[in-house]
């Protein structure tokens, strides 16, 4: 059977492999149901290489507003094709973790764009586009190998600017990206320990917990050996 290539066709095949199952786990993992069908994302990657890269497929799929369908997006879109203003415009439609998060780390730390939108969502007060920062960052440090150091140590102030959200998905995107910018080398893993220990130390209750869970992963002894080599 051939694999469909256009949006409708697509949106149809998604709700032939969606079960209730899945539909109805999503609300345990904090992903809302009301606009999605069931699928996995093992499905969905299945699917996506099935389909290929499409960017223009992908943002029509996304208009549909199907959790599914904007999920795949994020699989075969083409990260050369992305522009600024799209970023943004899915950023405002984030309505989860989970999108947000797929967005950030299989489509969007591979536009040249990535650093200039950490800067711009870090501060805003929607909590998924501020969450989309720090996802991101934490997505480039794990994987831009080439990315010089400067551009991380000046997203460090980001993060010390934003530790005091309480917001569960902020925080924890916060010591996320605190977390993957440290574990890159020695010099970023000594300026984001002095972060963390700082924020550790704090009367903040949200600092205090993101400062301890930084430092409980990036001095474990498996990181440390790791980072000396670079």
């Amino acid at each position: 059977m051939p694999t469909p290539r256009s949006c409708d066709a697509i949106v149809a095949r998604l709700k032939k492999i969606a079960t209730k199952y899945t539909l109805e786990g999503m609300t345990r993992y904090g992903i809302p149901n009301d606009n999605a069908f069931g699928v996995s994302v093992k499905d969905l990657q299945i699917e996506a290489k099935k389909i290929g890269r499409d960017h223009a497929l992908a943002l029509e799929l996304w208009k549909t507003g199907w959790y599914e369908a904007r999920m795949l997006c994020c699989f075969i879109d083409e990260p050369a094709a992305v522009t600024p203003k799209q970023m943004d415009s899915w950023c405002k439609d984030f309505d989860s973790w989970a999108i947000c998060d797929t967005a950030c780390f299989h489509l969007f730390d591979r536009t040249p764009y990535a650093f200039e939108k950490i800067g711009k969502w870090a501060p805003k007060k929607e909590e998924f586009i501020r969450r989309a920062a720090f996802a991101l960052l934490a997505s480039v440090a794990l994987h831009d190998k080439k990315a010089e150091d400067n551009p991380f140590l000046e997203c460090i102030p980001l993060i010390e600017a934003a530790s005091q959200d309480a917001r569960n998905f902020v925080k924890k995107g916060v010591s996320w990206a605190l977390r993957g910018v440290g574990r890159r080398n020695k010099v970023l893993h000594q300026a984001c320990s002095a972060l963390a220990n700082k924020l550790a130390t704090s009367k903040h209750s949200t600092e205090r917990w993101i400062g301890k869970d930084v430092l409980k992963d990036i001095t474990r002894p498996m990181v440390l050996k790791r980072i000396q080599g670079k």
